[in-house]
Protein backbone atom coordinates (compact mmCIF):
# COMPACT_ATOMS: atom_id res chain seq x y z
CA UNK A 1 0.00 0.00 0.00
CA UNK A 2 1.27 3.45 -0.93
CA UNK A 3 0.14 4.84 2.42
CA UNK A 4 2.87 2.82 4.16
CA UNK A 5 5.59 4.87 2.51
CA UNK A 6 4.35 8.11 4.10
CA UNK A 7 5.85 7.32 7.51
CA UNK A 8 8.99 5.53 8.72
CA UNK A 9 8.72 2.11 10.32
CA UNK A 10 9.23 3.55 13.82
CA UNK A 11 6.23 5.84 13.37
CA UNK A 12 4.05 2.96 12.24
CA UNK A 13 5.10 1.02 15.35
CA UNK A 14 3.94 3.89 17.56
CA UNK A 15 0.53 4.28 15.95
CA UNK A 16 0.03 0.51 15.75
CA UNK A 17 0.71 0.36 19.47
CA UNK A 18 -1.85 3.14 19.92
CA UNK A 19 -4.48 1.18 17.97
CA UNK A 20 -3.64 -1.90 20.07
CA UNK A 21 -4.37 0.17 23.19
CA UNK A 22 -7.70 1.24 21.69
CA UNK A 23 -8.62 -2.43 21.31
CA UNK A 24 -7.55 -3.19 24.89
CA UNK A 25 -9.61 -0.30 26.21
CA UNK A 26 -12.76 -1.17 24.31
CA UNK A 27 -12.48 -4.80 25.42
CA UNK A 28 -12.81 -3.57 29.00
CA UNK A 29 -9.44 -2.31 30.19
CA UNK A 30 -10.82 1.16 30.73
CA UNK A 31 -8.22 3.85 31.29
CA UNK A 32 -5.51 2.32 29.14
CA UNK A 33 -7.17 3.86 26.08
CA UNK A 34 -5.91 7.29 27.22
CA UNK A 35 -2.43 6.09 26.29
CA UNK A 36 -3.52 5.90 22.66
CA UNK A 37 -4.47 9.59 22.80
CA UNK A 38 -0.96 10.50 23.92
CA UNK A 39 0.74 8.33 21.27
CA UNK A 40 -1.46 9.49 18.39
CA UNK A 41 -1.08 13.14 19.39
CA UNK A 42 2.70 12.67 19.50
CA UNK A 43 2.69 11.59 15.84
CA UNK A 44 -0.12 13.61 14.28
CA UNK A 45 -0.76 16.49 16.68
CA UNK A 46 -3.58 16.71 19.20
CA UNK A 47 -6.41 17.92 16.97
CA UNK A 48 -5.48 16.10 13.75
CA UNK A 49 -5.11 12.81 15.61
CA UNK A 50 -8.78 12.88 16.64
CA UNK A 51 -9.82 12.37 13.01
CA UNK A 52 -7.64 9.27 12.72
CA UNK A 53 -8.67 7.83 16.06
CA UNK A 54 -12.45 8.35 15.80
CA UNK A 55 -13.19 5.76 13.05
CA UNK A 56 -11.08 3.21 14.96
CA UNK A 57 -13.05 3.96 18.11
CA UNK A 58 -16.32 3.40 16.23
CA UNK A 59 -15.13 0.02 14.94
CA UNK A 60 -14.00 -1.04 18.40
CA UNK A 61 -17.27 0.24 19.92
CA UNK A 62 -19.25 -1.98 17.53
CA UNK A 63 -17.17 -4.98 18.62
CA UNK A 64 -17.64 -4.10 22.29
CA UNK A 65 -21.40 -3.68 21.92
CA UNK A 66 -21.64 -7.01 20.09
CA UNK A 67 -19.79 -8.79 22.88
CA UNK A 68 -21.14 -7.05 25.99
CA UNK A 69 -24.60 -5.99 24.78
CA UNK A 70 -26.55 -8.10 27.27
CA UNK A 71 -24.84 -6.39 30.21
CA UNK A 72 -25.87 -2.81 29.36
CA UNK A 73 -27.61 -0.92 32.17
CA UNK A 74 -29.94 1.38 30.27
CA UNK A 75 -30.90 3.55 33.23
CA UNK A 76 -27.30 4.76 33.45
CA UNK A 77 -27.10 5.13 29.67
CA UNK A 78 -30.05 7.52 29.63
CA UNK A 79 -28.77 9.46 32.64
CA UNK A 80 -25.39 10.40 31.21
CA UNK A 81 -25.75 10.49 27.40
CA UNK A 82 -27.98 13.61 27.11
CA UNK A 83 -25.41 15.62 29.05
CA UNK A 84 -22.59 14.17 26.97
CA UNK A 85 -24.37 15.36 23.82
CA UNK A 86 -24.54 18.88 25.27
CA UNK A 87 -20.85 18.65 26.18
CA UNK A 88 -19.96 17.56 22.65
CA UNK A 89 -21.88 20.48 21.13
CA UNK A 90 -20.07 22.91 23.42
CA UNK A 91 -16.75 21.29 22.51
CA UNK A 92 -17.44 21.61 18.78
CA UNK A 93 -17.64 25.39 18.88
CA UNK A 94 -15.21 26.09 21.72
CA UNK A 95 -12.55 23.63 20.64
CA UNK A 96 -11.39 25.43 17.52
CA UNK A 97 -9.80 28.32 19.41
CA UNK A 98 -8.78 26.65 22.68
CA UNK A 99 -5.11 26.23 23.57
CA UNK A 100 -4.72 22.45 23.60
CA UNK A 101 -1.75 22.35 25.98
CA UNK A 102 -3.60 24.33 28.65
CA UNK A 103 -6.75 22.30 28.07
CA UNK A 104 -5.00 18.96 28.57
CA UNK A 105 -3.23 20.07 31.73
CA UNK A 106 -6.40 21.43 33.29
CA UNK A 107 -8.28 18.24 32.42
CA UNK A 108 -5.48 16.08 33.82
CA UNK A 109 -5.49 17.98 37.12
CA UNK A 110 -9.28 17.68 37.41
CA UNK A 111 -9.14 13.97 36.63
CA UNK A 112 -6.35 13.37 39.14
CA UNK A 113 -8.26 15.19 41.88
CA UNK A 114 -11.39 13.21 41.11
CA UNK A 115 -9.44 9.96 41.20
CA UNK A 116 -8.23 10.91 44.68
CA UNK A 117 -11.87 11.10 45.74
CA UNK A 118 -12.59 7.68 44.23
CA UNK A 119 -9.51 6.18 45.92
CA UNK A 120 -10.66 7.58 49.27
CA UNK A 121 -14.08 6.01 48.67
CA UNK A 122 -12.40 2.69 47.96
CA UNK A 123 -10.19 2.96 51.06
CA UNK A 124 -13.19 3.65 53.26
CA UNK A 125 -15.12 0.84 51.57
CA UNK A 126 -17.97 3.25 50.91
CA UNK A 127 -20.89 1.77 49.00
CA UNK A 128 -22.84 5.03 48.81
CA UNK A 129 -23.85 5.92 45.26
CA UNK A 130 -23.98 9.66 44.44
CA UNK A 131 -27.59 10.77 44.01
CA UNK A 132 -27.07 14.49 43.49
CA UNK A 133 -28.12 15.38 39.89
CA UNK A 134 -25.15 17.75 39.71
CA UNK A 135 -22.81 14.74 39.74
CA UNK A 136 -24.39 13.23 36.61
CA UNK A 137 -24.69 16.60 34.87
CA UNK A 138 -21.09 17.67 35.55
CA UNK A 139 -19.64 14.27 34.67
CA UNK A 140 -21.66 14.03 31.46
CA UNK A 141 -20.80 17.56 30.33
CA UNK A 142 -17.10 17.01 31.07
CA UNK A 143 -17.11 13.65 29.26
CA UNK A 144 -18.82 15.09 26.18
CA UNK A 145 -16.64 18.19 26.08
CA UNK A 146 -13.38 16.25 26.42
CA UNK A 147 -14.36 13.52 23.98
CA UNK A 148 -14.92 16.10 21.26
CA UNK A 149 -11.67 17.94 21.87
CA UNK A 150 -9.38 14.98 22.34
CA UNK A 151 -11.20 11.64 22.76
CA UNK A 152 -10.51 11.98 26.49
CA UNK A 153 -13.97 11.19 27.85
CA UNK A 154 -12.86 7.79 29.15
CA UNK A 155 -11.51 9.20 32.40
CA UNK A 156 -14.75 11.01 33.29
CA UNK A 157 -17.01 8.16 32.23
CA UNK A 158 -14.83 5.73 34.22
CA UNK A 159 -15.26 7.90 37.29
CA UNK A 160 -19.03 8.01 36.78
CA UNK A 161 -19.39 4.24 36.43
CA UNK A 162 -16.99 3.60 39.33
CA UNK A 163 -19.06 5.91 41.52
CA UNK A 164 -22.22 4.08 40.46
CA UNK A 165 -20.48 0.87 41.61
CA UNK A 166 -21.40 -1.14 38.52
CA UNK A 167 -20.09 -4.69 38.29
CA UNK A 168 -17.37 -5.44 35.75
CA UNK A 169 -19.47 -6.58 32.80
CA UNK A 170 -22.23 -4.03 33.50
CA UNK A 171 -19.57 -1.30 33.53
CA UNK A 172 -18.12 -2.42 30.19
CA UNK A 173 -21.46 -3.10 28.50
CA UNK A 174 -23.00 0.24 29.45
CA UNK A 175 -19.86 2.17 28.49
CA UNK A 176 -19.79 0.35 25.13
CA UNK A 177 -23.25 1.61 24.19
CA UNK A 178 -22.58 5.11 25.52
CA UNK A 179 -19.44 5.54 23.43
CA UNK A 180 -20.78 3.88 20.30
CA UNK A 181 -23.61 6.43 20.23
CA UNK A 182 -21.41 9.39 21.16
CA UNK A 183 -18.64 8.55 18.68
CA UNK A 184 -21.08 8.06 15.80
CA UNK A 185 -22.69 11.38 16.78
CA UNK A 186 -19.26 13.07 16.51
CA UNK A 187 -18.45 11.69 13.05
CA UNK A 188 -20.24 14.28 10.85
CA UNK A 189 -18.75 17.15 12.84
CA UNK A 190 -15.25 15.75 12.39
CA UNK A 191 -15.84 15.23 8.66
CA UNK A 192 -17.67 18.42 7.65
CA UNK A 193 -16.87 21.04 10.31
CA UNK A 194 -13.39 20.22 11.60
CA UNK A 195 -12.41 18.37 8.38
CA UNK A 196 -10.21 15.98 10.34
CA UNK A 197 -11.31 12.84 8.51
CA UNK A 198 -10.09 12.41 4.95
CA UNK A 199 -9.33 9.67 2.45
CA UNK A 200 -5.74 9.59 3.69
CA UNK A 201 -6.73 9.34 7.37
CA UNK A 202 -9.10 6.48 6.51
CA UNK A 203 -6.28 4.70 4.65
CA UNK A 204 -4.18 4.93 7.80
CA UNK A 205 -7.10 3.46 9.76
CA UNK A 206 -7.30 0.50 7.37
CA UNK A 207 -3.66 -0.32 8.09
CA UNK A 208 -4.34 -0.13 11.85
CA UNK A 209 -7.40 -2.40 11.90
CA UNK A 210 -5.41 -5.66 12.44
CA UNK A 211 -3.67 -4.33 15.57
CA UNK A 212 -6.99 -2.90 16.77
CA UNK A 213 -8.56 -6.36 16.48
CA UNK A 214 -5.57 -7.98 18.16
CA UNK A 215 -5.81 -5.52 21.06
CA UNK A 216 -9.53 -6.24 21.46
CA UNK A 217 -9.01 -10.01 21.54
CA UNK A 218 -6.11 -9.75 24.00
CA UNK A 219 -8.18 -7.37 26.11
CA UNK A 220 -11.05 -9.86 26.33
CA UNK A 221 -8.65 -12.51 27.60
CA UNK A 222 -7.25 -10.18 30.26
CA UNK A 223 -10.67 -8.95 31.40
CA UNK A 224 -11.89 -12.54 31.79
CA UNK A 225 -8.90 -13.29 34.02
CA UNK A 226 -9.32 -10.21 36.24
CA UNK A 227 -11.50 -10.96 39.24
CA UNK A 228 -14.55 -8.86 39.95
CA UNK A 229 -13.18 -7.36 43.17
CA UNK A 230 -9.90 -6.41 41.45
CA UNK A 231 -11.45 -4.75 38.40
CA UNK A 232 -12.23 -1.43 40.12
CA UNK A 233 -8.65 -1.11 41.37
CA UNK A 234 -7.31 -1.90 37.90
CA UNK A 235 -9.44 0.80 36.27
CA UNK A 236 -8.39 3.38 38.86
CA UNK A 237 -4.71 2.57 38.30
CA UNK A 238 -4.97 2.68 34.48
CA UNK A 239 -6.92 5.94 34.56
CA UNK A 240 -4.36 7.42 36.94
CA UNK A 241 -1.47 6.43 34.64
CA UNK A 242 -3.23 7.97 31.64
CA UNK A 243 -3.95 11.17 33.57
CA UNK A 244 -0.32 11.52 34.66
CA UNK A 245 0.81 11.12 31.05
CA UNK A 246 -1.63 13.85 30.01
CA UNK A 247 -0.38 16.12 32.78
CA UNK A 248 3.24 15.96 31.68
CA UNK A 249 2.67 15.78 27.93
CA UNK A 250 3.89 18.88 26.12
Amino acid sequence: MQILSLYPFSTWLIIMLASFFIGLGKAGLKGIDMLNVTLMAFVFGSKSSTGIVLPLLCLADIAAVSYYNRHAQWNHFWKITPWMVVGILIGIFVGKDMNEVIFRKVMAVIILLTIVIIVVMEYRKSITVPTNPFFVISTGLAAGFTTMLGNLAGAFSNLYFLAMRLEKNDFIGTAAWVFLCMNVFKLPFQVFLWKNISVQSLQIDVVLVPTLILGFLVGLKIVNIVKENSYRQLIIILTLIGSVMMLFKR
